[in-house]
């Protein structure tokens, strides 16, 4: 029990002993605050997201306090008090739910005469605040444009506040039991509180950029930091030796610096060049920021799924398909949408179908942007690319020398352009759908030589993956007509444009997280390329009442 409940531990207390407010006063000022949707105690006065759960959590108790009782707080409220303060560890703001306050607030129920009613009804905020908070997260993902829902994971607050908290045996379970049940969330929380303690202990020295990439063996002006911050942040085991040289780039060093390279998205060379050091220079405090983040965008996905999901993450360009248990069964590196013009969208969709050596169908925009002025440079051009000039409704115009006439209605999008199967095909050999309006799917492709890059930014949207025969047979194993063996042969020889139904509908999740924690203990960071945890930070510090979580 923390020190601050000794005041209020049994009869003989001085809480106890102190004239309390009639009942009758309290409920009326209850009432008056709840109607009024705020509370200016409050670090965030304004409730009005919540003033209809106020309503129903007091009203069926003619609002008589639910947290104060006889005078003295309820052990519920004193647990309920320690888990705000300890909301960091959940990268949550502990002032969010007014962590410094609430030993005034505790004070001034000792107080002879003292009305618990405001007390009672931040205690009711901020508790509602607290679980909404862990459950769904605090800002809904739809305002920031992405297309995740979170509306089946709402909670009645008002009865679970008042069937799970008010009476809880032990409130610390009933929250832990709010939270996402996913290994890697954990893992990411145990990531959160070691960098929260190291971040303290950095100094913050920022490393000198090399003018060209030192290898091992080399001098290096800033070894003496560099080992410091490489030892800080593990990559640098405790173990190593002591230098012979300081000033030297050394070999512990370069293996240190690899393991850096290799968590940080970058290419592993063991060399520290301009983009390693840019990254080593990222402070530490931003770094905790990125777990906060991940933290909250976990809070968006199902506590379950209806079938094992297929989940791509946008940062580090990887594809995880999970088996029942959520553990990854498959995983492989992907292409995702370029930054700026063509950002892959976040979002969830079911997928339902294959196509085995598909036709690609150009996406309007870029047969405007791209193949039409490609067309008036070379007539030649669709035939050349193996592409066909269709009607709208896919009767094929010509697959050859393009005449004035169909290519004036081409600008006038009376026409439209596919790709003919087969391996130059954009999409390559199969395509996996999850359908949608975005028009985003995952799919082969030809330009195989771009998953050896480390940033891997290069479609117009779609998604391009490194196994695309491996992947196709993980969506089709629940069928025994296509095993590994024949989805190859099929990809390879035909007949062309297949489409094969999945027995059962498989979840696609197309993710957004900078930080990831993995079971080894290693902790990973990517950049934002798309800017979204800018924006989500930007919406966070707005504070409460956020947007329409729980109207």
């Amino acid at each position: 029990m923390p020190a601050f409940a000794a005041a209020y531990g049994g009869p003989g207390s001085p809480l106890l002993q102190a004239q309390v407010a009639s009942p009758t006063s309290a409920a009326t000022e209850l009432r008056a605050i709840v109607a009024s949707g705020r509370l200016d105690d409050l670090r965030w006065p304004d409730f009005s997201d919540y003033r209809k759960h106020l309503v129903d959590f007091y009203e069926p108790a003619g609002y008589a306090p639910a947290w104060v009782r006889a005078g003295a707080p309820s052990p519920q409220a004193l647990a309920l008090i320690a888990r705000f303060r300890d909301s960091w560890k959940k990268g949550l703001d502990p002032e969010a739910y007014d962590a410094s306050r609430w030993d005034a607030r505790l004070a001034g129920l000792r107080s002879p005469g003292a009305d618990p009613s405001r007390f009672d009804a931040a205690l009711t905020v901020c508790a509602m605040r607290l679980v909404s908070d862990l459950r769904i997260g605090r800002i809904h993902p739809k305002h920031l444009g992405l297309d995740l829902d979170v509306e089946g994971k709402k909670y009645d607050l008002p009865r679970f506040v008042r069937e799970r908290l008010v009476d809880a045996s032990d409130v610390a379970a009933v929250l832990d039991s709010v939270e996402p049940p996913f290994g890697g969330y954990r893992r990411t929380e145990a990531a959160l509180a070691r960098y929260v303690e190291i971040a303290p202990r950095d100094s913050g020295r920022p490393l000198p950029v090399p003018a060209k990439a030192v290898r091992r063996g080399q001098p290096y002006e800033g070894a003496a930091r560099l080992r410091e911050l490489l030892a800080l942040v593990g990559d640098l085991p405790a173990a190593a030796a002591a230098p012979a040289d300081p000033g030297v780039f050394d070999a512990a060093l370069s293996d240190a610096v690899e393991s850096f390279q290799r968590r940080h998205g970058l290419d592993a060379d063991g060399r520290l060049g301009a983009a390693t050091v840019k990254q080593m220079n990222v402070p530490l405090a931003d770094r905790v920021r990125q777990l906060q983040l991940s933290l909250e965008r976990w809070r968006w996905l199902p506590e379950t799924f209806s079938a094992p999901p297929i989940v791509v993450n946008i940062p580090d360009f990887r594809l995880r398909a999970l088996d029942e248990t959520n553990r990854v069964a498959l995983e492989m590196r992907v292409v995702v949408g370029k930054a700026m013009r063509h950002e892959t969208p976040v979002f969830s969709r079911d997928m339902t179908y294959v196509v085995i050596r598909p036709y690609w169908n150009v996406p309007a925009s870029i047969r405007r942007g791209e193949i039409v002025p490609a067309i008036q440079r070379d007539r030649d051009y669709v035939a050349r690319k193996r592409y066909e000039v269709t009607t709208p409704a896919g009767k094929v115009v010509t697959d050859g020398t393009i005449s004035d006439d169909v290519l004036a209605k081409l600008k006038a999008g009376q026409l439209a352009v596919r790709q003919k199967p087969g391996p130059g095909n954009s999409l390559g050999l199969v395509k996996l759908m999850f359908p949608n309006q975005y028009n985003v799917y995952l799919h082969d492709t030809p330009a195989g030589a771009l998953f050896a890059k480390s940033r891997r930014d290069f479609s117009h949207g779609c998604i391009r993956v490194e196994k695309p025969d491996e992947l196709a047979a993980w969506v089709l194993r629940g069928s025994a007509d296509w095993p590994l063996e024949r989805v190859r042969a099929a990809m390879q020889s035909g007949p062309d444009d297949v489409t094969v139904r999945l027995a059962r509908p498989i979840p696609v999740y197309i993710v957004y997280a900078t930080a990831l924690a993995y079971e080894n203990g290693e902790v990973h960071f990517y950049d934002d390329i798309y800017g979204h945890d800018a924006a989500l930070t930007r919406a966070l510090a707005a504070g409460y009442p956020y947007p329409y979580p729980y109207r």
